[in-house]
C-alpha cells in the first residue's frame, strides 16, 4: 500500500543522505595564489581524476562518487564547447558553467529518489588575482561564490578553519601549497620519519595536484607531477620544520628569561647591599 511522505521530509532525507555520503570522502582544496589557482586533494589513483580541464582558462574539481561527477564533467565540456562554437570563446565563463551545473543538480535533487553524492568547484583564472572566479556547487544545486579558497568533501569545516587562519592574499605557489597541505593534514605537515612507524604521512604519490596557470596565454590548466611536485612537497615539509624549530627556540628563551633576574633571582643565594656575595 502506498504511503505519503511530505515534501519537507523527502527533501530533508535526501539532503541528509547526500551529506553523510560526502562527509566520508577525503577533502579537496582549491586555493588562489599569485601564479593562478591551485587544486590539491589526496588521490592515490592515477586513473580516476578529481581535477580536469573544462575550457581554456576554466577547470573542474569534484569529490564524491566518481561515476556521477564524471557524467557532470563531460556534460560541462559539451556545454562549454557548444557555447564557444555557437557564440564566442569569451562567452564561456565559470559563472555560466556554475549556473548550468546548479540547474542540473537542482533538478536531479528534486525529481530523483536518490540525489547525486557530489560536490563541485568550477574555477576560472583571470589576468589578475582580482579577476579569479571560484564557485562551489553542492548536491542540491546551491551555488556559492568563494574568494581566496574553498574546501569540498570530508571534514570541510575543519580544513577551512585552518586555511582561514593561515591564508593571505597574494601568496606564492609554494606558500599556497604549504598552507593547503597543512590544512589537509590537520594543521601540520609531517615528513618522513615523523609519522607513526617511521613512515611518510604525505608523499607525492598520494596527491593529485593541478594548476590554472595565470601566465599561460591560451590553455591554462596543467598538472603538477614528478620533480615539480616533489620539490613543492619538500619545500612545504622543510618550511614547517624550520617554523617549528623557531617556535621551540622562542619558547626556550622565554622560559630562561622568566625564571628571574640572573643569579640574584636564584633561591638560597645570599646578597649584601653592595651586591657582593
Amino acid at each position: 500500500m502506498p504511503f505519503y511522505v511530505s515534501p519537507e521530509q523527502s527533501m530533508k532525507d535526501k539532503a541528509d543522505y547526500a551529506r553523510k555520503a560526502i562527509s566520508r570522502i577525503r577533502s579537496g582544496v582549491v586555493i588562489a595564489c599569485d601564479a593562478g589557482i591551485l587544486f590539491i586533494a589526496p588521490n592515490p589513483s592515477r586513473a580516476l581524476r578529481k581535477f580536469s580541464e573544462i575550457y581554456d582558462r576554466i577547470a573542474f574539481a569534484a569529490v564524491g562518487r566518481y561515476n556521477e561527477f564524471e557524467v557532470l564533467r563531460k556534460a560541462g565540456v559539451r556545454y562549454a564547447d557548444v557555447t564557444g562554437f555557437q557564440y564566442d570563446r569569451q562567452d564561456v565563463t565559470a559563472r555560466g558553467l556554475a549556473n548550468y551545473y546548479a540547474q542540473v543538480l537542482g533538478t536531479f535533487f528534486t525529481d530523483s529518489p536518490k540525489p547525486y553524492e557530489v560536490e563541485l568547484v568550477v574555477a576560472e583564472v583571470g589576468k589578475t588575482a582580482d579577476d579569479d572566479q571560484i564557485y562551489r556547487i553542492t548536491f542540491d544545486g546551491s551555488v556559492a561564490d568563494e574568494r581566496g579558497f574553498v574546501v569540498i568533501g570530508g571534514q570541510a569545516d575543519q580544513v577551512a578553519a585552518v586555511l582561514k587562519e593561515q591564508y593571505s592574499d597574494g601568496m606564492t605557489l609554494a606558500g599556497a601549497f604549504t598552507v593547503a597541505i597543512a590544512a589537509l593534514g590537520g594543521g601540520q605537515v609531517k615528513g618522513e620519519g615523523e609519522a607513526g612507524g617511521g613512515r611518510s604521512e604525505i608523499t607525492a604519490a598520494q596527491l593529485e595536484v593541478a594548476l590554472l596557470d595565470r601566465g599561460r596565454a591560451h590553455r591554462a590548466f596543467r598538472r603538477l607531477t614528478g620533480t615539480r611536485l616533489e620539490s613543492l612537497l619538500t619545500e612545504a615539509i622543510s618550511g614547517k620544520k624550520t617554523e617549528a624549530i623557531a617556535e621551540a627556540s622562542t619558547g626556550d628563551e622565554s622560559g630562561e628569561n622568566g625564571d628571574g633576574a640572573g643569579e640574584a633571582g636564584k633561591p638560597g643565594t645570599p646578597e649584601t647591599p653592595g651586591g657582593t656575595k
